[in-house]
């Protein structure tokens, strides 16, 4: 396997957090011939060999509206997290994601018709489609549990660390290294966490530690995908992620149903074992609207990753960061605390560390590739903000 196809780098891992993913918004940026290769221009000379190196792009690079597009697609994704957070205290995680995933399995189908047709439905690779959707379903319900419970800032920022966690995982599970300067930069992160966290105070919430879960959840999600890439479209990926989310939350109720629990003390546990109820129609529309949500965030994080480079516009993901505590203040009166305001600031920082030291060794390893998403990521519509659409 090239060194190029081996080697993880954040640069081609977005850490926007959140459904429908970015990465898997890359892959419907790109076109269908391989990639690396430039459309020819029509000749009557017949087709044209494509070039040598099989990792230059004839990409457009427009920064302004990639960065634009990019930070639209953040700001919508970060409203369905406050959406959540808002029917958090009334109905079941369970139920909210089922209706959830109802409403974006049409426009998920659709999106299969117009990308690939219906026969890409019939996948080769099912097993682990449904294995990574499985984890990621853990992760999402991880994060989701943290919302009752936390400020919107804090569980936001926390789960800002996937990054670090891929990086961390990334030895043990795929053989790769990485240079001193980015593990101190990993090392950098979780102070910024121990900061937000403060163990040992009587200000610590042991719902923190679900949204570190579904950041390590989330974290091998991505390396399953980076280990067992795919040639499979982003449409085809969501439909099967999203299947497995109403799947599994429809089993989950019924299970908690069958043993009859449907009270707990904690909040986050509550938000999970609370039975079914019939919600408002103002509460119906705001969970509906999570699909419709998801949906417009991955046209907008596709636009971004076809107009300009992911080197780009990657760091501008982190503004995720800003809006979490703005919602938190004017829906939820929430007021970050000093301590939420310096472990984000050290975690972005952290993150953007690793950004540019894990650029520079791609650039003096593999210069042509640097702007290039990883491929194998890329086909299994992976990323770090990727709500399931």
């Amino acid at each position: 396997m090239p060194q190029a196809e081996r080697a993880w780098s954040p640069v081609r891992l977005p850490l926007a957090l959140g459904g429908a993913s970015t990465l898997r918004a890359k892959r419907s940026a790109y076109t269908a011939v391989p990639l690396g290769y430039a459309l020819p221009a029509s000749s009557s000379a017949g087709h044209q060999q494509p070039p040598k190196n099989k990792h230059v792009a004839t990409m457009q690079h427009n920064p302004v509206r990639g960065i634009f597009y990019l930070c639209m697609g953040v700001l919508v994704f970060s409203l369905q997290d406050a959406i959540i957070k808002q029917v958090s205290g009334a109905y079941a995680l369970t139920e909210v994601v089922f209706i959830r995933s109802c409403v974006a399995a049409p426009i998920l189908l659709t999106l299969v018709w117009r990308e690939s047709g219906w026969r890409a439905l019939f996948a080769s690779h099912l097993g682990t489609l449904v294995l990574r959707a499985t984890v990621m379903f853990g992760a999402y319900a991880a994060y989701y549990m943290a919302f009752p419970a936390l400020p919107l800032a804090d569980a936001v920022a926390l789960y800002f660390t996937v990054p670090l966690f891929v990086t961390a995982l990334a030895g043990p599970m795929l053989g790769e290294r990485n240079g001193w300067p980015v593990w101190a930069a990993v090392l950098l992160g979780f102070v910024g966490v121990m900061v937000m966290l403060q163990p040992g105070t009587g200000l610590f919430n042991p719902a923190a530690l679900l949204s570190l879960l579904a950041a390590v959840f989330y974290g091998l999600a991505m390396l399953m995908a980076r280990k067992h890439g795919s040639s499979l479209s982003a449409a085809v990926m969501g439909f099967y992620q999203n299947a497995v989310f109403l799947v599994g939350a429809g089993l989950v109720a019924l299970l908690l149903h069958l043993l009859g629990i449907e009270h707990a003390v904690h909040p986050s546990i509550a938000f999970v074992v609370r039975s079914w109820s019939v919600p408002t129609l103002f509460d119906g529309l705001l969970i509906g609207l999570c699909g419709v949500v998801a949906s417009a965030g991955i046209m907008l994080l596709t636009s971004a990753y076809r107009v300009a480079r992911a080197s780009t516009v990657t760091p501008f993901e982190y503004t995720g960061i800003l809006w979490a505590p703005l919602w938190g203040f004017l829906f939820f009166d929430e007021v970050p605390r000093a301590t939420t305001v310096a472990g984000a600031a050290v975690i972005v920082v952290a993150g953007l560390i690793a950004l540019r030291m894990a650029k520079s060794d791609t650039e003096s390893e593999t210069p042509s590739a640097i702007d290039l998403p990883d491929q194998a990521l890329v086909e299994t519509g992976c990323s770090a903000r990727g709500n399931p659409p």
